[in-house]
């Protein structure tokens, strides 16, 4: 499985220390995993079927997705819990 960040969340990724990065990155990966680890919800009202894991204070929204019969983890955003639903 190919993970891919969005714009924004590198953006958000660089602004934070190491220590929180390596953190979320490794929540990421296990997202990965059949069947995916960490807390997770559908998200209401997209009909995209994204969902939402949370790491700590941080949400990262993604979805699932093929491209070429290979399955992609598509990183839409992260963020801080307060900010990421605006």
């Amino acid at each position: 499985m190919i993970i891919r960040y969005s714009k924004d969340s590198l953006k958000f990724l660089s602004k934070l220390d190491k220590k929180s990065v390596a953190r979320i990155r490794e929540a990421i990966n296990g997202l990965t995993l059949e069947p995916p680890v960490g807390d997770i919800k559908v998200m209401q009202g997209f009909s995209d079927n994204r969902k939402r894991l949370r790491v700590g204070t941080w949400r990262v929204i993604y979805k699932y997705g093929q491209e070429n019969e290979i399955e992609i983890l598509f990183i839409i955003d992260i963020g801080n819990r307060g900010d990421i639903y605006k």
